[in-house]
């Protein structure tokens, strides 16, 4: 196809105002004028011809170079590729309407190759709609995956060409997060120092209504009160940013995941402790707890269960403090899936809470469709349970909801999970007890598991976990007892010929006792000579 080079100049005849061009007399100077470039394209689909044209170039030298740049581009589409010689030809004429720089070459033959499009305008937040949008996941995944994006991603990062995001920009992105987690911590002590100056005026009197009104305005213009974002947090959205550019891999869009060398701080999952006598002497003095993860003692589990003996849904806390569900799978668990005469229930599904709607849904993972064996008394339990569910059920006659479900609002209606936990918490005060989350109850059963010396796998299928090393990382804190008793088991386990304190001391005692001994007869017998008479 042709293509060439040529110099002009913008000079205009001074009686007509129209262009000299090539009649300009000062284009015998080399340093006149500009130099522009023309080559021809395949022509479009409707046969109309087309061309790419730029000018401005100050040398010949500079126009020729690009005219070889866009020369070699047509050259990457064989002759018989009549598709590839279209994508190219559309994607310089788009290149010359806009004045974009020429495309690399190299990164043009592997865009043609793979399939992608020609030119790599592709920001981030257009591939984080377009990978959020091709997702085929239950909605509670979305909605976590849909606040990372909307919140921290595509403000911080989405202006960024996807095939130029560096892992510069993501560390910037979390040294950025940072910051504005202490200006959040300062704005929220600021408001909270003048909320409870506020709270310390009083209500009587013209001056301390006026005084109150003019703090009243200064707290209200001041920033609500916020959360920060914690490393829990930043995690996970390294991890959506990490699964959106490896779909972006496999399509050939990167070939480079900078999400997968970003460095964070790791975060630290708090251990389960148990509620000692100290801790709970403690905390009553404080109100403060050891740990966001705490266990009741066997003795507390059992105070707390005889506590709601009369409660409504005391088979369901019975059955998690002892068998360790999840509150979904509680909620979800059918009677279809219960099966009593073998001392067994199958979990099958969950209640996934996404805001404060709800929906039933399958496992997360495989490891949760899981068998769990039922104990005698909790196999009594719950027919206790359905015999007053039936009872339920004949007294609300029509209104009576039918969902199957082994635990349900009066009228039979699912149980809403984030209810259940208030409802938990409120139960636990009322109780007098130390303070545990509703999830700690499962907590607790798997630690009361380990602590009867069931082996950990059985624990870690009971519970189900992927891996049982999940089960020990959460469950290394077992109750004090069981632990001084294994302490014990395993001191005896190595013969010492070393003397304990106890036995160094008794022989010490008793060898003291001889010398007492020893001396005092020997002062008895000196005194007998004494008085033995003369002959």
């Amino acid at each position: 196809m042709k293509g060439s080079t040529h110099r002009r100049c913008y000079c205009r005849d001074a009686h007509t105002g129209k262009p000299l061009g090539k009649k300009c007399p000062k284009l015998s100077s080399r340093k006149h004028g500009s130099y522009s470039i023309r080559q021809e394209l395949p022509p479009r689909e409707d046969g109309t011809r087309r061309s790419f044209s730029r000018a401005g170039y100050e040398s010949l030298k500079a126009a020729q170079a690009d005219l070889d740049h866009v020369r070699a581009l047509l050259g990457l589409a064989d002759s018989d590729d009549p598709e590839g010689m279209e994508l190219i030809a559309a994607m310089l004429e788009e290149v010359g309407d806009q004045k974009s720089p020429l495309p690399d070459v190299e990164e043009t033959r592997r865009r043609l190759k793979s399939g992608q499009d020609l030119i790599g305008r592709l920001t981030v937040s257009e591939w984080l709609d377009r990978w959020l949008d091709g997702k085929r996941i239950r909605k509670s995944g979305l909605s976590r995956y849909e606040t990372d994006i909307r919140v921290h991603l595509k403000p911080r990062i989405g202006h960024h060409r996807l095939d130029r995001l560096r892992v510069s920009h993501l560390s910037d992105m979390f040294t950025a997060i940072a910051d504005a987690n202490a200006e959040i911590l300062e704005q929220n002590a600021q408001r909270r120092a003048a909320v409870e100056e506020l709270a310390t005026v009083p209500w009587k009197g013209t001056d301390n209504r006026a005084r109150r009104k003019v703090m009243k305005t200064a707290i209200d213009a001041m920033p609500p009160f916020r959360r920060v974002t914690g490393p829990a947090t930043r995690l996970r959205i390294k991890a959506t940013l990490r699964a959106a550019l490896n779909d972006a891999i496999g399509q050939q869009i990167l070939t480079f995941n900078p999400a997968a060398h970003v460095e964070l701080d790791p975060v630290r999952k708090p251990k389960a402790l148990v509620w000692t006598d100290a801790r709970v002497a403690r905390w009553e003095q404080t109100g403060e707890k050891p740990s966001p993860v705490m266990v009741w003692t066997p003795e507390q589990t059992g105070a707390f269960l005889d506590f709601l003996a009369e409660d409504r849904l005391y088979a369901m806390w019975h059955l998690i403090a002892f068998r360790g569900l999840r509150r979904g799978e509680a909620c979800a668990q059918p009677w279809s899936e219960t099966n009593l005469d073998d001392h067994s229930l199958t979990v099958s599904a969950q209640l996934v809470q996404d805001g404060w709607e709800v929906e039933t849904s399958e496992p997360k993972t495989d490891s949760g469709f899981r068998v769990v064996a039922l104990d005698d008394d909790t196999v009594s339990v719950l027919k206790r349970h359905r015999e007053q569910q039936d009872a339920d059920r004949e007294e609300w006659g029509s209104a009576w909801v039918e969902t199957g479900m082994v635990f349900t609002q009066e009228d039979g209606s699912w149980l809403h999970p984030g209810k259940l936990t208030d409802l938990f918490e409120r139960l636990v005060a009322a109780s007098g007890l130390p303070p545990i989350r509703l999830h700690d109850l499962r907590h607790g059963a798997a630690t009361l598991m380990l602590a009867a010396g069931i082996d950990v796998k059985i624990v870690s299928d009971t519970l189900g976990h992927s891996d049982t090393r999940i089960t020990r990382d959460i469950y290394q804190s077992v109750l004090p007892q069981v632990g001084k008793n294994a302490a014990e088991a395993t001191a005896k386990l190595v013969p010492l010929q070393r003397k304990t304190e106890a036995e160094e001391a008794r022989k010490a005692a008793k060898k003291a006792e001889a010398k007492a001994n020893a001396t005092a007869k020997a002062r008895a017998k000196k005194k007998g000579k004494r008085k033995k008479p003369k002959k």
